[in-house]
């Protein structure tokens, strides 16, 4: 397997980590990008990660809030300079508010809900064929959450990022929680409710650094177990420091029984999350221009 300075170049891109330590990730793995990414944070700890989150993918999160009854959506586009354009941004708070009133099932469903805008119409699929022939650009609605029969209450940083949370209690308390994961970005609400594979390759590569200390097999265990406990209190809300603790110890949980609330559920969208956008290798495409010439 050939390790490129394109793919060198990526795995920097996603990790931070030193261009020599990329290529022998890469070497080491195959050319297998998500194995080299492993390989490194075993290698470098969390300093190889804080990058892998990076989102290229361009568009929107838009929120509609009715009473109890609210939808969240991310929809797609492929440069910034769409996400200004307002029709485009017509079409996606229009979508935000589909979700809440009409409940559709799925995508093709949240499609065929009427909607005109800008003399396209009348469904948002006309709509939105209309914008990507006006606009010149193409665009999707790529995922939504309905939120019905309890206080809702959303929080929206930007256009990039997009929370809604479900709760009882004090709504300026919840909205503050929500501002809280769109900064933290847990994955669950609770350290019992972090997806048992994401725990399961946490576990990996703590039993791949740990064993790397040469030490005793029961104080291994231990390093183990620790360092999966450390990560499941990173990524749990409830477990999380509050980001505007006043002593920088209070919890997210203990903030919220404070504030007599309780949350029963987030949703949390970045845009362009785990979309992988393509991305062209100049020197790459005028070789083959090249080649190709040659060849004719």
């Amino acid at each position: 397997m050939t390790i490129t300075a394109s793919m060198v170049a990526e795995l920097r891109g996603k990790t931070d980590a030193p261009m020599m330590e990329c290529k022998k990730a890469l070497t080491e793995a195959a050319g297998d990008m998500a194995k080299a990414e492993e390989i490194l944070r075993v290698k470098l700890g969390n300093k190889a990660g804080k990058a892998a989150s990076r989102i290229t993918a361009e568009g929107v999160v838009a929120a509609y809030i009715d009473g109890t009854t609210a939808g969240l959506i991310e929809v797609n586009c492929e440069t910034d300079f769409v996400t200004k354009n307002d029709s485009f941004l017509g079409l996606c708070n229009a979508a935000a508010k589909a979700v809440a009133t009409a409940n559709p099932a799925d995508v093709a469903a949240l499609s065929a809900t009427a909607f005109s805008l800008d003399g396209f119409g009348p469904t948002l699929e006309d709509v939105r064929k209309g914008l990507i022939g006006k606009i010149g650009e193409n665009m999707s609605f790529r995922r939504f959450k309905r939120f019905s029969g309890s206080p809702v209450t959303t929080y929206l940083h930007g256009t990039r990022i997009g929370v809604a949370v479900e709760f009882d209690g004090n709504e300026a308390a919840a909205r503050d929680v929500a501002m809280h994961i769109a900064a933290m970005k847990p994955v669950a609400l609770s350290s019992a409710e972090v997806p048992a594979e994401l725990i399961a390759k946490e576990r990996s590569i703590a039993e791949q650094k740990a064993a790397e200390s040469g030490k005793p097999a029961d104080i291994i265990a231990k390093m183990v177990d620790g360092s999966v406990q450390k990560y499941l209190k990173e990524v749990s809300l409830l477990d999380q420091v509050f980001v505007k603790a006043a002593d920088g110890k209070q919890t997210v949980a203990a903030y919220l029984k404070s504030a007599n609330t309780t949350l029963k559920s987030f949703t949390l969208y970045v845009v362009g999350e785990g979309i992988e956008k393509k991305v062209d290798d100049f020197a790459a495409e005028v070789a083959a221009q090249v080649a190709a010439a040659k060849a004719a």
